[in-house]
């Protein structure tokens, strides 16, 4: 009976996957689709790269020039954004603001979800469903009693207010995340090595943390990504133009009343992408593989 019932699967992935024999078929249901989604996602890149590079002739003209294309490259707006303004100074800023907060969020975040879901106390599902929607408060509701806490530590204006004050909506999110990837680890894991005489910490550090690496890169990601995009707390609690991360001090710094330096702008949003961009792409397996919930028992 079990050999049929996989010798019936079989056959029928074999008669799914031979519906995209013919270039037709693949063409409309597969590359079609592909070629508008990677359109759609690479666009926005494109067009910054594109506006990077160009000549104000050519930006603003769009009757006597291709507004997709450079006809004179030029560099200016790229020699403007680094030594005409402070942004090798949001660069770092906002580099070292999104590690140590995200180092922060995930230490943080582990431990209380491996209390959560693990040791399974008396009101852990409510404790953690209270964890959640505190991430649902907005981050417009909650600068404003954070900034009496800032000022009143003497942290206005540098990194550290920044530093002490994402967590605040990293550490919610994180943390459901991290219930949900320790909640697909076999509890006889940790059962075994109990009767072996190891302790929690052991056990967090030996055991669950290795298994959950791609639960935790996921984790990461997304708590580095919001801090390198994060834009109100940034510009609440910071006044100098020295001390601005990425998204703050090019709206401040590259918009002058009405007057918006469009190449400057585009290459200060190029430049603070890649960062992003190029960490998904290394862990793009590991992130993938945390949104199943991928665990080899």
């Amino acid at each position: 009976m079990a050999e049929t019932t996989v010798d019936n699967k079989k056959a029928a992935d074999s008669t799914g996957m031979a519906y995209l024999n013919t270039l037709p078929r693949r063409l409309v249901t597969l590359y079609t689709p592909l070629a508008v989604f990677m359109i759609v996602l690479l666009f926005p890149f494109y067009w910054m790269a594109v506006t990077t590079f160009k000549p104000n002739e050519e930006l603003y003209n769009f009757r006597e020039n291709n507004p997709f294309w450079i006809r004179n490259p030029t560099l200016a707006n790229v020699e403007k954004l680094l030594f005409n303004t402070n942004y090798p100074d949001w660069l770092l800023n906002t580099m070292t603001v999104a590690i140590v907060a995200t180092c922060l969020a995930i230490f943080a975040s582990v431990l209380a979800a491996y209390a959560i879901q693990r040791l399974r106390f008396r009101g852990a599902q409510a404790i953690g469903l209270m964890i959640f929607l505190a991430y649902l408060v907005p981050p417009s509701i909650l600068f404003i009693p954070l900034a009496t806490i800032i000022y009143g530590m003497g942290l206005y204006d540098s990194n550290w207010a920044l530093i002490l004050t994402y967590p605040t909506f990293l550490i919610p999110f994180c943390t459901w995340l991290m219930m949900g990837y320790f909640k697909s680890i076999p509890y006889e894991l940790e059962e075994c090595a109990l009767i072996d005489g190891a302790t929690r910490l052991q056990i967090l550090w030996r055991i669950t943390l290795p298994l959950a690496v791609p639960g935790l890169i996921s984790a990461g990601i997304f708590a580095f990504t919001l801090s390198w995009n994060e834009f109100i707390y940034a510009l609440a609690f910071i006044s100098s133009s020295e001390n601005k991360t990425v998204p703050v001090g090019v709206l401040t710094q590259l918009v002058e009343g009405d007057v918006y330096h469009w190449g400057a702008l585009m290459a200060g949003a190029l430049f603070g992408s890649l960062p992003v961009a190029i960490l998904y792409s290394f862990f793009v397996e590991y992130y993938v593989s945390s949104l199943t919930g991928a665990v080899k028992e």
